[in-house]
């Protein structure tokens, strides 16, 4: 396949055989340096760009400068409004492919066509933080796709979690104030843990399922590359013959779902906030593309009332053992943008751009949200005319009779604007029935208009309880140790009360192990009534939360114990090095290690090379003072009296260790490096309990299997126990 670099938004497949993007990228730059000439946006050649137009070269600068006017004009407009939600984001191109057809579900023509490769943009986002936050914020990740379709564009705009906090789009904007920088002092940023969040959460038990997610390591992607994604809401797939099944979608990496632990989020914010961000640009940069499984859970419309639950609830999922998922296809990330802010920041999503074969169903949240991103980005992206921006326009040609507004960009020609008309010919036609348009699905609704909620939404507790006993016993404690340094950031003690007794309608012990982190009591009961988000004059009792057991006890998908781990591909892997390196006990482990795909970067105390015990220089890709091993997912400690030495005795080295042994990382080392492994506080000097993923071996071969073994598992957090360590 050609490597010419495509136009508009068409994404080539760039398959393993193929140059990488960075290879590329540098080849076009080379290209055209040297043959651009500076000129003003009216293309007038500027033959000097640094001084303005003065009288005399100690006078003042003189009105007529238009080049000086023209680039500090647009300078102090080219910052447009952030987004409310979803400000901090990274993005790339790629492309889906189907792997079966589903005419049978739908006829939307990218879920049909096998041989085509559809492009996609796809957005990942934190939440609640400005532009300028950490990607380390415990907070709910945004995982927006748009299908460029032929049949127009396909928005599917989710998160890395399933539910939402709230049942009706009416509570999202008090959700949002809650959630941000509190308004008399704007503090904190990005952050959940305080009063008006959490004083919001305690009088909205239908967010009590969304929070379990909020507080457990889903919250703290290890990448973007390695966590879910889900359409939150319930869809409908509409057949060629009209008939209409409910879809939950869901997006599978191939490289499982792996989080990292709250003291190295904190750590990675201060020592890189673009973590997240700078990892999905290298993945793709070295061709090691990010790929996920499109998924699929389907109910029959009959199937609609089968559950104990509402279908149209968006705090609510649908248990994978109850409705398996259906693998349909695979999305590929395989182009970095060429430009952050004309393609990733001014990328618009929208839940309510649709194709035919696809449709809404009556979710209130989903219902709301058709509304808001339309009104959103009117504002944010100056008129309404952004769907012409480049990384916005469709493939396919646009026709109709919208006209004007800020910064119209298609130049329509002929004096009809309207329909019907005969001046133009009819043109552009209403598609008929067989021409493909879209139709909307004939559902039957009548009932009274009325401000209220369906008895079916009311259950807030049980699914919420099978998620938290759902997890592993790790995961159940990171869960209690995230509700206890959240609510520990609280300052109104009847905030956490009634946090209390909402976690006892979940789990009375989950309840009583942050209650004693808290050095409260969990309360007996609380006045007023927990459910607050009723209206005025309905009777309270009729709102009152329910507390039932779920059908399904517990749900493996829901907990990350069982994800992939059958892979090390693009895991980072620190190597700890220094002058008198035995080159052929660092040499062997590297190669086993890159032959499974994982990357090494070398750590000494220095930059530039270190020597090895056989004279060879090795480079080196970063010092001790640069790097942190919070970057990485495990550490090797290669052979070399001299080496060893020397960072035995260097207190920069023994913390590397320390930190990836509290983080519960697999680390590997030669038997010849023992004694940087007795300075370390885990050594068997220090601590005689032994603790999984600490490996040592003269035996090379047996070494690297090992160690390739323990970072397929990612952490041990058996070692938990053993984690106050001083790093």
């Amino acid at each position: 396949m050609s490597t010419k670099k495509p136009t508009g938004n068409a994404v080539p497949d760039k398959g393993p055989d193929t140059e990488n993007a960075k290879t590329r990228s540098l080849k076009v730059h080379t290209a055209l340096a040297g043959n651009e000439m500076m000129t003003t946006d009216q293309g007038v050649k500027i033959n000097n760009d640094q001084d303005t137009l003065k009288a005399g070269d100690r006078g003042p600068s003189l009105l007529e400068d238009f080049i000086f006017r023209e680039k500090m004009t647009h300078f102090d407009h080219e910052r447009i409004p952030e987004r409310i939600v979803h400000a901090r984001g990274s993005a790339a191109h790629g492309v889906f492919r189907l792997y079966e057809s589903q005419s049978a579900l739908s006829k939307a023509a990218f879920l049909n066509d096998t041989a085509a490769e559809t492009p996609v943009f796809v957005r990942f986002s934190t939440v609640a933080g400005s532009r300028g936050s950490t990607d380390l914020a415990r907070d709910v990740r945004g995982f927006a796709v748009k299908f460029y379709t032929q049949e127009g564009n396909f928005d599917l705009v989710g998160n890395n979690m399933p539910v939402f906090f709230i049942q009706d789009a009416m509570k999202f904007p008090d959700l949002v104030h809650a959630v941000k920088p509190e308004p008399d002092n704007e503090i904190p940023q990005a952050a959940s843990a305080h009063d008006t969040f959490w004083d919001f959460i305690s009088l909205m038990p239908e967010s009590t399922h969304m929070v379990m997610w909020l507080m457990s390591d889903r919250a703290l992607p290890r990448s973007y590359r390695m966590m879910e994604g889900f359409g939150v809401h319930t869809f409908r797939l509409i057949n060629e013959a009209g008939e209409a099944h409910f879809v939950k979608f869901h997006w599978k990496p191939l490289l499982g779902v792996h989080a990292v632990c709250w003291d190295e989020a904190q750590k990675i914010s201060g020592k890189d906030p673009d973590f997240h961000r700078r990892d999905l640009w290298d993945a793709i940069e070295s061709g090691n593309f990010p790929e996920w499984e499109l998924g699929i859970q389907v109910i029959p419309e009959a199937d609609e009332h089968k559950y104990d639950f509402d279908l149209l609830d968006p705090t609510k999922i649908v248990p994978e053992e109850l409705v398996p998922v259906q693998r349909i296809g695979r999305l590929t990330l395989n182009r970095n943008p060429d430009n952050f802010f004309a393609e990733t920041e001014q990328v618009a999503f929208h839940v309510g751009n649709i194709v035919p074969g696809i449709d809404f169903t009556n979710d209130p949240l989903m219902q709301g949200r058709l509304f808001s991103y339309t009104d959103t980005q009117l504002i944010r992206l100056g008129g309404p005319n952004f769907h012409e921006i480049p990384i916005n326009r469709p493939v396919v040609p646009v026709h109709n009779n919208q006209r004007d507004g800020h910064m119209r960009q298609t130049i329509n020609k002929g004096k009809v604007s309207y329909s019907p008309n005969s001046l133009g010919g009819g043109c552009p036609f209403q598609a008929g029935q067989t021409d493909g348009g879209f139709t909307s699905y004939p559902e039957r609704v009548e009932a009274h208009k009325v401000r209220g909620r369906s008895a079916s939404f009311f259950d807030h507790f049980s699914q919420a309880r099978l998620f938290y006993r759902s997890q592993s016993v790790p995961e159940q404690n990171h869960i209690v140790n995230a509700l206890s340094f959240e609510l520990g950031k609280v300052q109104a003690i009847h905030v956490r009360e009634r946090m209390l007794y909402t976690l006892k309608q979940v789990d009375e012990t989950l309840a009583s192990d942050v209650a004693f982190a808290l050095g409260l009591k969990v309360p007996a009961k609380i006045t007023p009534p927990l459910n607050q988000s009723i209206p005025a004059d309905a009777d309270p009792a009729q709102y009152q939360p329910v507390a039932k057991e779920s059908a399904v006890s517990k749900s493996p998908a829901l907990s990350m114990a069982g994800t992939v781990k059958d892979t090390i591909r693009t895991r980072k892997v620190a190597i700890l090095a220094a002058d008198g390196v035995d080159g052929a006990s660092l040499g062997a482990i590297r190669k086993s290690l890159e032959a499974e795909g994982a990357l090494i970067e070398l750590i000494a105390p220095r930059l530039g090379s270190i020597q090895s015990e056989q004279g060879k220089k090795i480079s080196v890709h970063q010092s001790l003072l640069t790097a942190a091993s919070v970057f990485y997912d495990g550490v090797y400690v290669p052979a070399g009296s001299n080496s060893v030495a020397s960072l035995a005795a260097e207190p920069d080295a023994v913390h590397f260790l320390n930190e990836a042994y509290r983080h519960c990382k697999p680390i590997a080392a030669d038997n010849g490096a023992q004694q940087l492994i007795k300075a370390t506080y885990f050594s068997d000097q220090k601590s005689p309990k032994a603790s999984g993923g600490v490996l040592l071996s003269d035996d090379a071969s047996q070494l690297s299997t090992a160690f390739i073994a323990a970072l397929k598992q990612h952490r041990f957090w058996d070692r938990e126990d053993d984690r106050k360590v001083p790093a």
